[in-house]
């Protein structure tokens, strides 16, 4: 039975997560859930969750939107994806206001974990079995990497696989202590003790756009939490404008900033709150 309501969740009352509605279309399934985060996908989202549909077996299918306007998400696309709830942001926030959103009703369903990966269609897919088998072998942050072997990146533009290369990876790797080689790749896991830690606040309000993912990938091996990374692939398109919500230059310097922000721990939670 599907049913539709606002998020009153019975949660820490500390956490900060943005306001948004819960439709819940079938019961929960399974011990983990995979995430998609979408807003405005167009047609590619109603492709992913078609292919995605074959794992409803082994995983909840849970899509976290923050606010499309287009359509996309009609309930023809969810019943094609096998979607078990699709949660709209209707607070403030971009990206990481949508994480925050999502770990919230996840921990709050008692998932175990939480698959996480953009709707834009760039994710093959089908590695989510190793995410799956991951967190089964106890990791706490997966990664997924096109760099690492078994993994591809397909039509990666040159710009991003230099900044990924000789800047992102190497900074969030220095700051975190363990290597990571693809911190750009938002195709990750975590498990539910680390969301959960009292000691990260990760549900606070300064997450609110690409923070977050690179906060946890520094928290977590400074945390004492085991990490790894999978291989996947990533496909860009050969022609036509890039799937992607970061504006070539200002999104691109914002992101920048948010990097070193990061890699200085300065998204780290104040003292007191340790």
């Amino acid at each position: 039975m599907t049913t539709k309501r606002s998020a009153d969740l019975s949660l820490d009352p500390s956490w900060q997560f943005p306001a948004f509605t819960i439709l819940e279309r079938t019961p929960k399934a399974h011990k983990y859930c995979v995430c998609v985060f979408v807003i405005n996908e167009g047609d590619r989202v109603g492709r992913q969750l078609a292919t995605m549909a074959q794992f409803a077996d082994q995983i909840d299918i849970i899509v976290a939107d923050g606010g499309s306007t287009d359509d996309s998400l009609r309930e023809s696309v969810l019943e094609a994806g096998r979607v078990r709830t699709l949660l709209t942001k209707t607070g403030p926030g971009k990206l990481s206001a949508q994480m925050r959103m999502a770990f919230a009703y996840a921990l709050n369903q008692d998932y175990e974990g939480v698959v996480v990966v953009d709707g834009n269609g760039k994710d093959d897919i089908t590695a989510l079995p190793l995410f799956i088998k991951a967190l089964d072998d106890g990791y706490d942050h997966i990664q997924g990497s096109r760099y690492i072997p078994g993994g591809h990146a397909i039509n990666t533009p040159l710009s991003r696989h230099l900044a990924v290369q000789l800047l992102h990876a190497p900074l969030i790797s220095l700051s975190a202590g363990v290597r990571h080689t693809d911190t750009t790749n938002g195709f990750r896991a975590y498990s539910g003790r680390l969301l959960a830690d009292t000691k990260l606040q990760v549900f606070r309000d300064v997450f609110a756009t690409y923070e977050l993912h690179y906060y946890l990938a520094i928290a977590a091996p400074r945390s004492g939490y085991r990490v790894t990374e999978v291989p996947v692939t990533r496909a860009y398109p050969k022609t036509g404008k890039t799937p992607t919500k970061i504006s070539p230059i200002k999104g691109n310097l914002k992101v920048l900033k948010i990097l070193f922000k990061a890699a200085a721990r300065q998204y780290d939670p104040p003292k007191e709150a340790k």
